[in-house]
């Protein structure tokens, strides 16, 4: 390979008979599959991948504000991709910059909501506590607090946190345990962290390391 030729990542086209199975495309058999997904789906079908994961989707969401077109919204899309949430909800502007979800927002549930009482009344509506996530004075430590299974996760806009608004009308606000000299942490890497802490308390750590 020259120095500035590109790795090919994935799988050629398939070797032998192809799988007489519908969720298989035959496109990316004959083609190879170059596409970011984990090899249990590799070649088939956009739409198959999709339902597979709804089968097993965790019932937690995350929501992000996004006033100011907040460029950590595409980090958190691929995070909640990779945690498998539920859904992710953007609250504010509809548009948001896809670059850094690496095309996981094709496998991953995105609903938009133009306020955050639209947000609060949808997760009232479904039943799920707003929990809200920022080291804002009174916060409690995300380390000992026992997250609901079935909840929404809320990020403010990277530059002022969560507004006043998803303040009130979260159950509570947790903290991440900081030590350094930095007064917050980037909000993409919160969201990561947060996500986490949720499967350390209910995912099945063995299946998401099989």
């Amino acid at each position: 390979m020259n120095a500035d030729e590109s790795p090919l990542h994935g799988l050629g086209p398939w070797e032998g008979v192809w799988p007489a199975d519908a969720r298989y495309d035959p496109e990316l058999l004959e083609h190879g599959d170059r596409r970011n997904v984990v090899d249990r789906y590799r070649y088939w079908r956009h739409e198959a991948i999709v339902a597979d994961l709804d089968s097993r989707r965790h019932p937690f969401h995350v929501a992000i504000e996004n006033w100011q077109h907040d460029l950590n919204i595409g980090s958190v899309v691929r995070t909640a991709n990779a945690f498998l949430a539920r859904e992710v909800h953007i609250v504010g502007n509809r548009r948001w910059n896809r670059r850094g979800a690496m095309v996981t927002d094709r496998y991953q549930h995105v609903r938009h909501h133009p306020t955050v009482d639209d947000l609060a009344a949808w997760a009232v509506a479904e039943g799920l506590p707003v929990i809200g996530i920022d080291n804002l004075p009174g916060s409690v430590p995300i380390e000992t607090y026992p997250l609901p299974r079935a909840c929404v996760l809320v990020f403010g806009q990277e530059s002022v946190g969560l507004s006043d608004a998803v303040r009130e009308v979260a159950e509570a606000t947790l903290a991440i345990a900081q030590y350094g000299s930095t007064r917050s942490i980037n909000a993409g890497a919160a969201a990561a962290i947060a996500m986490h802490a949720w499967v350390r308390q209910h995912g099945d750590i063995e299946a998401g390391h099989a």
